[in-house]
């Protein structure tokens, strides 16, 4: 009995002797095989940092303002007896827009040029009589004092009659009609705004640290994102003399030339004003810059080695000072030296050592002024 026990316990050892050392050999060749494994490298997209000269601008939003723009509304209160105009109409200065009811104004006028008339008789009739001694020097300064009191009680109610023929008051592009046939406006109501677009302001803020290098009369560029591939091209023509103390900006005015009409009052533009000089940058594409909160950044392929000493192409995270943008293209002022290869595509995949594969093949935009159809 006894020899059995120990012949089965050996026979047990030899076992787990035997499964110990298989487990052991495959721990062995796992570890070894993940020694030898190498992460697989990350398809890139690459671009030779070039140095430029750019004009020193600045990039700011700004405001579209018309040159004049009211709202049109009636001087009196009255009826709109006649409308002459359509919504969204282009009139000239001095075009009739809207004709209140004048009926009573125009029988008061005939009544009073009447009496103006007689008064006119009466006048000339005491002049020659003052002449001959017959009626004394009061009479005849009563008849001139009536004589002219009728003149301008008509001239007053002719104004009257004038002042509810509502006109433009300068030439410009109509909005849409506020007032309607027989409809009673008060004095100040309300009838159609207008507004002159060409030429048109453009309004903007500068922080008070570079006001000075505003100048009137330096030119600029305009875009919007509505009108796509178009760039308005105007000049600084006022420079506010106050600080506004909320937000410690001067408020900037250009003028730009707008015959189409498609920078509108209200709209928001890009404005790129020049504020110097040409300064040396590092350009690169935007999609080469990796935005963070503690920093932008971008990836530098170089020769970088591995824990053996093996040499392999990989990136080297660099963060830079970026100053401004011109279409596709960024401006890196430190960080990067001419000629370093920048990834400019995948950026978002990579860590810093991490081992790249470059196919330029296809390349993100990098042009400085793109059409329409390449944005």
């Amino acid at each position: 009995m006894a020899r059995r026990m120990i012949l089965t316990l050996g026979v047990m050892l030899v076992l787990i002797t035997a499964l110990g050392f298989v487990k052991f050999k495959q721990v062995q060749s796992a570890i070894a095989a993940g020694a030898a494994w190498t992460p697989p490298t990350e398809a890139v997209t690459s671009v030779v940092a070039q140095q430029e000269q750019w004009p020193g601008t600045m990039n700011i939003i700004g405001t579209v303002e018309a040159v004049h723009g009211v709202t049109v509304s009636a001087d009196l209160a009255g009826i709109v007896d006649r409308i002459n105009f359509d919504s969204g109409q282009s009139v000239r200065e001095g075009a009739v827009l809207v004709e209140l009811d004048t009926r009573q104004e125009r029988a008061q006028l005939a009544s009073l040029e009447a009496q103006r008339d007689l008064a006119r008789v009466n006048y000339g009739r005491m002049q020659q009589l003052v002449n001959e001694g017959v009626i004394s020097r009061v009479e005849y300064d009563q008849a001139t004092a009536q004589q002219k009191s009728t003149e301008a009680n008509v001239a007053e109610i002719r104004a009257t009659i004038a002042r509810k023929t509502v006109r433009a008051p300068f030439s410009g592009i109509l909005g849409i009609r506020k007032a309607n046939l027989g409809q009673y406006l008060a004095s100040g109501g309300a009838i159609v705004p207008l507004q002159s677009l060409n030429p048109i302001y453009v309004d903007f803020g500068v922080p008070q640290q570079i006001a000075g290098q505003i100048r009137v009369g330096r030119t600029l560029r305009v875009t919007t994102e509505d009108l796509a591939g178009q760039v308005f091209t105007g000049r600084v023509t006022a420079i506010d003399s106050v600080v506004d103390e909320a937000t410690r900006n001067i408020q900037v005015q250009a003028t730009l030339s707008n015959p189409e009409g498609k920078l509108r009052a209200g709209m928001f533009v890009q404005v790129e004003a020049v504020t110097g000089a040409t300064r040396s940058v590092i350009t690169l594409p935007a999609s080469a810059i990796s935005y963070a909160p503690y920093g932008d950044s971008v990836f530098v392929i170089t020769d970088l080695k591995d824990p053996k000493g093996h040499t392999y192409r990989g990136v080297r995270q660099q963060f830079v000072k970026v100053d401004g943008s011109r279409g596709d293209q960024v401006a890196v002022v430190s960080g990067v030296k001419p000629g370093d290869e920048v990834v400019s595509s995948g950026v978002f995949k990579l860590r810093n050592g991490a081992a790249v594969t470059v196919n330029n093949k296809v390349q993100p935009g990098n042009n400085p002024a793109p059409k329409p159809e390449d944005s």
